[in-house]
């Protein structure tokens, strides 16, 4: 299957493609089937007699088909057809319009005409349209970055519009992808959104990834932060790297060609719910703004090819004492996937490299060990009046956004201090946000000594979910 690859300005005209791939034994061929798919190319490559327009040129390979067969040129699976049109250069890719709205950095002596051009041409694939993806998103459009795709499968949540500026209220329920492209072409209406309604994966990232320049990561797990850096290494890509939680975040850019990747600061990933996510420990609004502005600001750089990008270094971000720090980054020889001698060579299974089927075992092993009642069995023993203990091993911030009045409140990390307000003789529930926590603390329990004690399945929140509609969630 012969590949043609379609220069910048073509791209808008087929879906944003910057290469299809065609079963074709002949460049007329492979020309009669690329706008058999695209019509709107027709107009751009043929005039009105239905002949190769003169300013446009084709490449097999590496030679021009005006010099072999012309368009008679046969091609093999293996051949690669470039098509190659004529570019005016200066400003007259770039409208009267996009000259008045880019004309702030036209008059800046590092952008310019010329590098107001290499923004329009840059291609982004930004990985997540979440906290750290909506400030991203939203500075590379004003800026005239010309291509975006973006990368996401989720919906909007009323808990996203903390901080996931892409969004409002009224977009709750709608698939972020549909929401984030409305909104950025109202931004721009000269940006071409590319939309991956997906879940990005071994078996689709390479893919993805050859049809862009940069790569920005905004993912907020192990799995796709591995993923993002291996692919980005495979195929050559730059990775704009940051990461928030709570009041602090780190930024980088890995780019394997040029210095470390992410796997020469971290080899491996931590054990399974050691490290929380931000849906578990919080994040302040602001912050994944701060992180994402600096995740844009290096991708601008990086298409301008100008500046000093963040490349070998780590910038660490303290908001709450609104400190900056900066680490030096070396590259790893022994590195698995950019090292001399690399083991890593394909995308491999991210979820298995990361532990997540081990920890989903493990869920399964104690769900079947550690006792559970359901929210439904709770209320019908509060509506009977029932003699049992409910213990609640949330955090002291947590309950004063909700909590049963009635319920011992332990927090899970001084449960070994306050035995002594437990007793074995009792029937105890135990329950924390959405279960996870409160099963740790019922394992404990049991270790002790408890035997008539019980896990509340997910928690206050499915709670609140299916049986009180007025409890507030978060």
């Amino acid at each position: 299957m012969a590949r043609i690859f379609l220069p910048t300005p073509l791209r808008p005209y087929a879906d944003g493609a910057a290469s299809i791939d065609v079963e074709a034994a002949t460049v007329a061929a492979a020309l009669e089937e690329l706008v058999a798919r695209h019509p709107q190319l027709r107009k751009h490559l043929y005039d009105d007699r239905g002949k190769v327009r003169s300013f446009v040129n084709f490449y097999k390979n590496d030679e021009d088909v005006r010099y072999l067969d012309k368009e008679g040129t046969e091609l093999a699976e293996t051949d690669s057809l470039s098509i190659v049109p004529s570019i005016a250069g200066g400003a007259e890719d770039l409208s009267n319009e996009e000259i008045r709205r880019y004309s702030r950095h036209l008059i800046m002596p590092e952008v310019g005409i010329d590098g107001q051009r290499k923004l329009k041409s840059a291609r982004v694939l930004a990985i997540g349209a979440g906290g750290l993806g909506s400030p991203l998103a939203v500075y590379l459009a004003a800026a005239g970055i010309g291509t975006i795709g973006i990368v996401d499968f989720d919906v909007v949540d009323d808990s996203n519009l903390q901080r996931q500026i892409l969004y409002g209220a009224s977009d709750v329920g709608r698939p972020k992808l549909q929401a984030a492209a409305e909104r950025i072409r109202d931004i721009n209406p000269n940006v071409q959104v590319v939309p991956y309604e997906t879940r990005l994966d071994s078996s689709n990232a390479l893919e993805i990834f050859r049809e862009y320049d940069i790569v920005a990561d905004g993912t907020d797990n192990f799995p796709t932060r591995y993923l993002v850096n291996d692919a980005c290494v495979l195929t050559g890509k730059p990775n704009v790297y940051a990461s928030i939680f709570r009041f602090e975040g780190q930024a980088s850019v890995f780019w394997a060609e040029k210095g470390p990747c992410y796997r020469c600061l971290y080899t491996e990933p931590p054990p399974p719910g050691l490290v929380p996510s931000c849906a578990e420990g919080g994040v302040l609004g602001i912050l994944p703004g701060l992180l994402g502005v600096i995740q844009a600001t290096e991708t601008i750089k990086l298409a301008l090819g100008s500046g000093d990008s963040l490349v070998g270094r780590l910038l660490l971000v303290d908001a709450l004492s609104m400190r900056f720090r900066e680490l030096k980054l070396r590259k790893n020889p022994n590195c698995v996937v950019c090292g001399p001698n690399p083991t890593v060579t394909r995308l491999i299974d991210y979820e298995q490299f990361c532990g997540i089927p081990q920890e989903a075992a493990a869920a399964r092993a104690n769900s079947s060990g550690i006792p559970e009642i359901t929210v439904q069995d709770l209320k019908a023993m509060r509506d009977r009046g029932e003699d049992f203990v409910l213990v609640d091993v949330r955090e002291p911030h947590e309950f004063a956004i909700c909590a049963f009045p009635e319920s011992v409140k332990i927090p899970l990390g001084t449960l070994p201090q306050n035995l002594n307000r437990l007793s074995t003789a009792d029937e105890i529930v135990v329950h924390c946000k959405m279960g996870g926590r409160s099963a740790k603390a019922v394992q404990f329990l049991r270790d002790a000594g408890f035997r008539k004690v019980r896990n509340l399945a997910g928690g206050i929140d499915r709670w609140a979910q299916q049986i009180d509609p007025r409890m507030p969630r978060y």
